[in-house]
């Protein structure tokens, strides 16, 4: 499109899988891309995305993808004329898109006006307001007080919820249930916003229980003309971060669409909004089995959001398109009335995080990434074999989406494509998503923001434990693979003597905390308890099918070549195998020592070596992939054998201090 080459080269401020997905676009349109990158990514898949890469620092994001003066460097040094943000990192914030504009360069995304009065939740509530978009009963004055706050509880009631004005996913969040609980809540508040935005300042607002969160995408371009995408259910979160998100919404009509349209469009007027943005909004929870006709103005997104995939599949219109064509001063060229959705589409995230532990962030090396196709079936990712996932960044490492003529066809292709897809040597959520797909609640759509809470609260669709053919499966392949590697030295098969009679291949691995010896004689295959009849045939590089008790599957697999580790899985699900060390196999922390419980960085440390402590008491604060875990005390006892202090990198289960009873 000539009138777009106005934006190339275009600088993209970001990495992972939105860098690579911008990447696509600007290719699709005859643009030339340029990546950045820290010291952490120089082999990332999206530095291979784009025709020109530079680097703009260390892997911390505050000197990197952080660094406004950074990223103008490169983009002066590759003669960038546009810059687009993504989402995350610096796509909110209004002082580097005034950076980018003070350099001459055109921003890709809202003026920075509009980011600023948007990224203000109290100023934005009130615009709403003045707009005719209903807000939730609230106090957002420029600097609450204790008192202030007291009063609008006593007022309206529990629960309430203190949320930072600025910023968002959750951080400086916290819903009250009773008056004892206030003050913390309060103070632990602040301090989050703090930490996080660099912004103390909270609101207060009535809580609403069991509300869905439902999102409509508008775009906007400089010539006055808005329209509104239809909305997005996002109801399906856990710690406040989306999981599962779907287009349209289950529960929305065509009357209500259009009427959660208009008042997103007109608050993108009222706020001179211009690109691609999104209003979110909070609909109360169903009483007696009935959805309330009413909705609330929650915040504006002032940047392009994670799920807009499934929006483009519904609506056939590529967002990061019309983001670059409203940036280059063209219009918008849609019509309202043109503007309506076409089947059905539900997107997953993919987290590097361990179910099974609590959610907590995973790290590794991809051993091995196949991501899956079919019919109406989408990936957005930036993972490649080989690649090192680590603590420095966001754990969400891909998106899975899947379209299709309606709502359970698209849950249907979803479900099948995270059991297809081969993802090995970082633990992932697939899995448990998967799973959750599956309920009947959301199959039936009866959703809403505490849903996958309660279900984990309750221990109910937690972690979601592999199969257990798994372990056998994995047995026969590494029998297999053992017997390909003789093949290669003998004529002699594996598992059988000289004389031709059946041998016994064992191995003895570790897999998790447990030692497990597995033995294969002949056609039987043994681990524990439990024998199966069972074989595996090769079926290609990294894939084999297994068959036991006469069921066969496809499992995929690879190997460490240098410590014998094996990585096996199938329907999401991994395993992951080590040869057991001689007299054991268990590496977590034993007695009195602590062991962190995921790798990554040291924020605080609260005692010394001969502290006295209670149990419960906090002792060392870690953080990664923008988590925050305490570790404390398990017992009453004295401090010993401190080895961390703050700013440390730590491995999973490095022990990190001692409490002496």
């Amino acid at each position: 499109m000539p009138e777009l080459d106005v934006l190339s080269p275009v600088l993209v401020a970001n990495r992972g899988e939105i860098a690579v997905r911008l990447c696509a676009t600007l290719k699709r349109l005859g643009l030339r891309s340029v990546a950045v990158y820290s010291d952490a990514d120089a082999e990332a898949p999206h530095v291979r995305a784009a025709d020109t890469a530079v680097r703009i620092g260390p892997a911390d994001a505050r000197r990197s993808y952080l660094s406004i003066e950074a990223l103008l460097d490169a983009a002066r040094a590759s003669a960038a004329r546009s810059v687009h943000p993504g989402y995350g990192f610096l796509a909110e914030s209004a002082a580097f898109a005034q950076a980018v504009a003070d350099a001459g360069l055109t921003w890709i995304g809202p003026p920075p006006s509009a980011i600023e009065l948007m990224g203000d939740k109290a100023r934005a509530k009130q615009l709403a307001r003045e707009a005719g978009v209903p807000v939730v009963p609230g106090l957002d004055g420029a600097d609450l007080t204790p008192g202030q706050i007291e009063a609008f509880a006593a007022e309206h009631g529990f629960p309430i919820v203190v949320k930072a004005v600025a910023g968002g996913g959750g951080k400086g969040m916290r819903v009250v249930r009773a008056a004892g609980e206030l003050s913390g809540a309060v103070d632990a508040a602040r301090r989050e916003a703090k930490a996080a935005f660099g912004d103390d300042r909270v609101l207060v607002e009535r809580y609403l229980e069991r509300p869905r969160h439902i999102e409509v995408q508008v775009l906007a371009d400089a010539h006055g003309a808005v329209v509104h995408l239809g909305e997005r259910e996002c109801s399906l979160q856990r710690r406040h971060q989306k999981v599962v998100e779907e287009a349209p919404s289950p529960v929305v009509d065509p009357d209500w669409r259009e009427e959660m349209g208009a008042a997103a469009v007109r608050l993108a007027r009222a706020c001179g909004y211009v690109g691609a943005g999104t209003v979110e909004l909070i609909v109360p929870g169903a009483r007696n089995g009935v959805l309330p006709d009413d909705f609330f103005f929650l915040e504006m997104n002032t940047r392009l959001q994670v799920e807009h995939p499934v929006t483009e599949l519904v609506y056939g219109i590529d967002l990061v398109e019309q983001q670059l064509r409203v940036a280059a001063g063209a219009s918008l060229g849609l019509r309202q009335s043109d503007l309506t959705p076409s089947g059905h589409a539900v997107e997953a995230r993919l987290y590097a995080e361990d179910p099974a532990a609590g959610f907590l962030p995973s790290t590794g090396v991809v051993r091995r990434w196949r991501p899956p196709t079919g019919e109406g079936i989408r990936v957005d990712g930036a993972l490649v074999d080989g690649l090192a996932v680590e603590t420095h960044y966001d754990p969400m490492v891909a998106k899975v989406i899947a379209h299709g003529p309606d709502r359970a066809t698209a849950l249907g292709r979803l479900e099948r494509a995270l059991g297809e897809l081969e993802l090995l040597g970082v633990t992932t959520n697939a899995a448990f998503t998967r799973s959750l797909l599956g309920r009947s609640d959301v199959r039936a759509g009866e959703l809403d923001t505490g849903l996958l809470e309660r279900l984990l609260a309750a221990g109910d669709g937690a972690a979601v434990a592999p199969p257990a053919e798994l372990l056998p499966a994995a047995a026969l392949t590494l029998a297999l693979l053992d017997a390909e590697a003789l093949a290669q030295r003998t004529s002699v098969p594996l598992g059988w003597r000289s004389d031709g009679s059946p041998g016994t291949w064992r191995r003895r691995v570790t897999v998790g905390d447990d030692v497990v010896e597995l033995v294969v004689r002949g056609a039987t295959v043994s681990v524990r308890r439990w024998s199966w009849q069972g074989r595996a045939r090769r079926l290609g590089e990294g894939s084999v099918e297994v068959e036991l008790d006469g069921v066969a599957s496809r499992c995929s697999f690879a190997v460490d070549p240098l410590d014998g580790r094996l990585w096996i899985g199938r329907d999401g699900h991994q395993l992951e195998l080590t040869p057991a060390r001689a007299g054991g196999g268990d590496l977590s922390a034993t007695g009195d020592s602590l062991a962190a419980p995921m790798p990554g960085t040291v924020l605080f440390v609260h005692v010394s070596d001969g502290d006295q402590v209670s149990a419960g008491d906090v002792l060392v604060v870690l953080e990664s992939m923008k988590m925050e875990l305490s570790v404390s005390a398990p017992h009453d006892g004295t401090v010993g054998g401190l080895s961390v202090k703050p700013g440390d990198k730590v491995r999973l289960r490095e022990i990190l201090l001692e409490v002496h009873a």
